[in-house]
């Protein structure tokens, strides 16, 4: 198949094709008499494993050690581990900030109610600065 059949069949763009052809995820394809790239269903699968990955939050540097180490014989899946581990402490440590922000707006959002006058939502955003500067 063609790249635009490969990018609709995976619902990647063309050019995301040939960026990773240009980094080395993808392996540079064949090409037709006529110059054109011709892709097969081994790389239909590992375009659909590297969409997979990022969308599980790999980063392509991730993607690309993963592949390399498969490609090179080995199993992969211990630096898979560490690899998730890792994202899923990130994760944590995000949600762990939204909730600290939360509590903060809900905090912003009662005093704002029970204050009174024109400009007390700007008092309130000025107190949390406050608070916040070294």
């Amino acid at each position: 198949m063609q790249i635009g059949e490969l990018g609709q069949q995976l619902g990647v763009n063309p050019k995301t094709i040939r960026y990773y052809e240009s980094i080395g995820l993808l392996p540079e394809p064949a090409r037709s008499s006529s110059g054109y790239r011709v892709y097969d269903e081994a790389d239909a699968e590992r375009l659909g494993f590297i969409k997979a990955a990022q969308r599980l939050g790999l980063a392509l540097d991730e993607v690309r050690e993963i592949l390399a180490l498969r490609d090179g014989g080995q199993a992969p899946c211990a630096y898979v581990r560490t690899v998730i581990s890792r994202e899923v402490a990130d994760i944590d440590q995000r949600l762990d900030e939204l909730h600290r922000l939360r509590g903060e707006l809900v905090a912003l959002e009662q005093r704002a109610r029970d204050a009174s006058g024109e400009g007390a939502i700007c008092g309130l955003i000025e107190h949390v600065r406050q608070k916040s500067a070294p």
